[in-house]
């Protein structure tokens, strides 16, 4: 008996990663809405900083990308385009923690633990689920034409 289908599946342990990432991305967005402040002393590794940055905001946003991901768990292929609003979603953070943060911060290990563990290393698996949602998407509206 084959294996592999002459069709595309969208496999249950990319729902999985869908879970994972919205629920690892809501509770880091959490803490900066939280403890933001406290949260900042810890990343600048014990330098002064300016209590200015808008650290509520970026949890909030952070929280909404993670929603977005969260949910887009739940109907994979339906809502594929809710697994690009949260690609997208990541990709700001990044830069918004690259750009109004890191310059007060400085780089350390720990800020460089928040940019690159929390923010980019998700991109790759959230844009692989992507492109699987996107294909058996593509490949049901093929279908159902036929």
């Amino acid at each position: 008996m084959d294996q592999n289908p002459s069709f595309p599946v969208f496999p249950m342990h990319f729902r999985g990663i869908l879970l994972l990432a919205g629920m690892y991305t809501i509770s880091w967005s959490a803490l900066y809405s939280l403890i933001g402040g406290s949260l900042l002393e810890w990343l600048a590794n014990g330098s002064l900083i300016d209590t200015d940055l808008p650290v509520s905001y970026y949890g909030g946003f952070g929280i909404v990308v993670g929603l977005l991901i969260f949910l887009s768990a739940f109907y994979p292929v339906r809502w594929v385009y809710l697994i690009i609003a949260g690609i997208t979603g990541k990709i700001i953070l990044a830069i918004w923690f690259a750009l109004g943060f890191l310059p007060d911060l400085g780089w350390n290990k720990r800020t460089a633990f928040q940019l690159i563990f929390n923010e980019i290393i998700w991109l790759i698996p959230l844009i692989m689920v992507f492109l699987r949602g996107l294909q058996v998407k593509n490949y049901l509206i093929v279908s159902s034409k036929n």
